[in-house]
């Protein structure tokens, strides 16, 4: 029996799992630790913004069965509350509307979401949810179709339309009597989120 050819293969599978060893040692040390803790912060953030995207998202499904959105507006109802309701709970607009379909829009500031809002025989027909122009990516900013679709499953209704050069998807899901839209400049690009009367 030869003793001599199992122990020269032991040696040299010994030496080819060291320089493996070694180099993947060489490859972690390529990374230095800030870099290595940028990465996890910024996959953390990624996590975070995420996280409060679809708590955002899911914020509107329950309201939407009465006709209401979360927030500031909560207590205001398409079709039942008025003008007035509007002017007590949120104030009088900044850029009121110029004509009787125009919406009088209140725009995002300080952290708080901008609304739009038109009325028919002075009683709300529309509201329009714009979120936070500060931090925008957690709140309706990073809500993207891919996340809508996973959570609310596939809309009642797609559209897709002009407004003036900007392409827009428009993604409808039907709440008891009314119905949410949601209005995509792409599909990682949620515009706006409206909601009326079916």
């Amino acid at each position: 029996m030869n003793l001599i050819q199992p122990v020269k293969y032991a040696i040299v599978t010994l030496s080819a799992a060291s320089i493996v060893s070694l180099s993947s040692v060489g490859v972690n040390h390529a990374v230095s630790p800030l870099q290595q803790a940028e990465a996890t912060t910024a996959a953390s953030a990624d996590n975070y913004a995420s996280e409060h995207a679809l708590k955002t998202l899911n914020s509107f499904y329950k309201p939407a069965l009465k006709g209401q959105f979360p927030g500031a507006v909560s207590g205001l109802t398409i079709g039942k509350s008025s003008k007035q309701d509007v002017y007590k709970a949120i104030g009088e607009p900044p850029m009121p509307g110029k004509d009787a379909d125009a919406f009088d829009v209140y725009g995002a500031n300080m952290g708080n979401p901008g609304y739009a809002f038109s009325y028919k025989l002075n009683k709300i027909r529309e509201m329009r949810y714009f979120g936070t122009n500060v931090e925008r990516q957690t709140n309706i900013g990073g809500i993207t179709m891919k996340m809508l679709k996973q959570n609310w499953f596939a809309p009642d209704a797609t559209t897709t339309f002009n407004n003036g050069k900007t392409k827009q998807t428009k993604l409808t899901y039907n709440r008891g009597n009314y119905k949410l839209e949601f209005i995509f400049n792409s599909s990682t690009d949620l515009d706006h989120i409206n909601l009326l009367k079916k």
